[in-house]
């Protein structure tokens, strides 16, 4: 199946380094020149709407919450280009089009703020990318790790929940 690289821009294009940089590497990888989305990004629409797109979603250093509207949704990261010490970009593609590419897998859960789970999370098991508050007292992290079931386990073990994996790179 062809695919159809699309750049997700949130930011202003004009004098954009980062921007530039990320046109040349998605071109680079894919060997077609994306087409840019500046606008909202709808996922699932796109993916009705163009089967084989690719989307490839900024991430800049600082940036939170980028991975939550990929949560209950039919798209995954399956692999991410470092454009610059500021910028990386997540290849995003449908669910079912996903590889299981990759050892990184990109684990969400909701984790209330006690110490007893962070003493039983070793770096070994998984590490935190990203945590949110939340107005309930609880916090939304995205963690990577390469054992699920271990993750989980430590998760369920002191009273958190597991919200899913968003992808693997």
């Amino acid at each position: 199946m062809k695919t159809f690289p699309i750049l997700y821009w949130p930011r202003k294009t004009y004098n954009d380094n980062d921007y530039q940089l990320s046109r040349r590497a998605i071109c680079t990888a894919t060997g077609v020149m994306p087409d840019v989305i500046t606008d909202d990004l709808d996922l699932a629409g796109i993916f009705a709407q163009t089967p084989g797109a690719v989307v490839y979603y900024p991430v800049f250093c600082e940036s939170t919450g980028w991975w939550g509207e990929l949560l209950g949704s039919n798209a995954t990261v399956t692999d991410k280009l470092i454009v610059s010490p500021e910028c990386q970009l997540m290849v995003i593609t449908a669910d079912t089009r996903a590889h299981n590419r990759g050892g990184n897998q990109l684990l969400a859960a909701e984790i209330h703020p006690a110490s007893g789970f962070f003493k039983k999370m070793s770096s070994s098991i998984a590490t935190v990318s990203d945590m949110l508050a939340t107005d309930t007292g609880t916090i939304l992290a995205l963690f990577s790790g390469r054992n699920p079931s271990q993750f989980i386990r430590i998760l369920e073990s002191t009273g958190n929940s597991y919200l899913g994996c968003i992808g693997r790179y």
